[in-house]
């Protein structure tokens, strides 16, 4: 299979997107799906995924290049060990409403929130 590489990456402050193409198609992640995604192992859990809840209003401050083969991306909650190589970036982009579909399902079934200033009580019967 052959990598996909970016021919342009644009980090919008404002709008907490970042903006990527490849060749032609160009793409907008936000914020908060890079960040409850990230390649770490913070929250990829050496295996055992760490679910990310409370992160709706996260930001990228800044964007650092990985030699020539990834970006290393900064949030504003102190998040910065992820390094989203070319190929994981464009499955990223690619499967970007599945991927975020999966992550909804994940936090109801958790009883857990996007939202930082939300607890979710769960009522058993």
């Amino acid at each position: 299979m052959t990598t996909s590489i970016p021919s342009a990456i644009k980090l919008h402050k404002r709008s907490r997107l970042l903006e990527v193409q490849f060749g032609h198609e160009s793409f907008q992640l936000e914020a908060e799906f890079l960040r409850v995604l990230s390649p770490s192992a913070e929250v990829r859990g050496h295996g055992n995924p760490v679910l990310q809840t409370g992160k709706l209003n996260v930001a990228i401050t800044g964007v650092e290049m990985v030699g020539q083969y990834a970006i290393k991306l900064i949030f504003d909650d102190g998040h910065d060990s992820g390094i989203y190589d070319w190929s994981y970036l464009y499955e990223l982009c690619r499967k970007k409403e599945t991927m975020w579909d999966e992550y909804i399902q994940a936090l109801r079934g958790a009883g857990a929130s996007r939202d930082p200033d939300v607890s979710v009580v769960r009522f058993f019967q």
